[in-house]
């Protein structure tokens, strides 16, 4: 079979997706910008895998060789997780997250759809571009993004529609609510909070944790994508997430109660962050009735998991960043 190709294979979902890839007998090209971090953040270093090559490559500066290596390699599946996209920072340098999301995107896609041998491209987009909405929204809602990462994704998804409708370019759009499971960046919500308890930091809690998300373990997500990018409808988006709805306060004051810890000692309230969307629930019906998905991990099973893979890494954690770290 021809491999697959990942781009962004060195963030939480890209590399989490490689590793579910891996474990389907898939062979597996993955680039990203940055040389690959550490072997605990990285899902497909846990196991004895054998069928996955790396190249370091930015979309930003080196989409003629990521193409080069496209036409070399003729992967029928391009599965696109590279993107600026931390929210709240996206006000101090937004030029960077248009550059990224928008403008270098828009490169590679014009650059696929002038291959033959492409059967199909995965756009792993974020229900970021709808803003802040009530109840569980389907995929038609109308966009109405809020900050500059959900200007430039919306960007780019729309510039989709029009490669769709002009080039017949076969593409595929996902969006899933708030991932999270082990190898995830430490400022994440989920690992933030287990790390932050088990050194015994303060957690910094925006708004008091009064937005609501649902949360979707990556292995979900991972299944729901490989099923949409072999057999979703060419054109069409997909809703990744599930029924529970939980607030941030709730979810911390959960992950606080599971280690022992008093909320009280581990959380300071600060001011909300800029921009920031209330809610923004998905209805995943579409998905789970035309490819037969459901989400199998519970979030207390999820929390529990990362739980042991942030107690296991203790002592390597402990010595990475814990905040964001921003790149060009």
């Amino acid at each position: 079979m021809p491999p697959v190709l990942v781009v962004g294979s060195n963030s939480f979902s890209g590399a989490s997706f490689v590793d579910y890839l891996l474990e389907q007998g898939q062979e597996v090209i993955g680039t990203s910008r940055s040389v690959e971090p550490i072997d605990a953040m990285l899902p497909y270093k846990w196991r004895n895998h054998q069928n996955f090559t790396f190249h370091q490559l930015d979309l930003n500066r080196d989409i003629s060789k990521i193409i080069e290596l496209i036409n070399d390699q003729r992967p029928e599946y391009v599965i696109n997780f590279a993107a600026q996209s931390m929210v709240g920072e996206s006000w101090k340098n937004p030029e960077d997250w248009f550059m990224t999301n928008a403008v270098s995107t828009i490169k590679l896609h014009d650059a696929l759809r002038k291959l033959d041998f492409l059967k199909r491209y995965v756009h792993i987009s974020t229900p970021e571009v709808y803003g802040s909405c009530e109840g569980f929204v389907k995929e038609n809602f109308p966009f109405n993004p809020s900050t500059p990462y959900a200007v430039s994704r919306a960007a780019a998804d729309m510039s989709l529609r029009t490669f769709r409708s002009t080039y017949n370019f076969p593409v595929v759009t996902t969006r899933a609510a708030n991932v999270y499971g082990s190898g995830q960046q430490l400022y994440r919500i989920i690992p933030r909070t287990i790390l932050f308890i088990l050194l015994g930091k303060r957690l910094e809690l925006h708004g008091g944790g009064e937005s609501t998300r649902s949360f979707i373990h990556m292995l979900d997500v991972s299944d729901a994508t490989w099923r949409i990018a072999q057999h979703g409808v060419n054109g069409d988006t997909y809703h990744i997430s599930t029924n529970e709805v939980i607030s941030i306060r709730d979810l911390v004051a959960k992950i606080c109660k599971k280690l022992g810890a008093r909320f009280e000692d581990h959380v300071q309230i600060v001011g909300e962050r800029l921009g920031k969307d209330s809610a923004y629930h998905l209805d995943s019906t579409k998905v789970r009735a035309e490819l037969g998905w459901s989400d199998k991990i519970t979030l207390d099973q999820g929390i529990d998991e990362c739980i042991s893979w942030v107690q296991k890494n203790l002592e390597t954690l402990r010595n990475e960043p814990m905040n964001y770290i921003h790149k060009r």
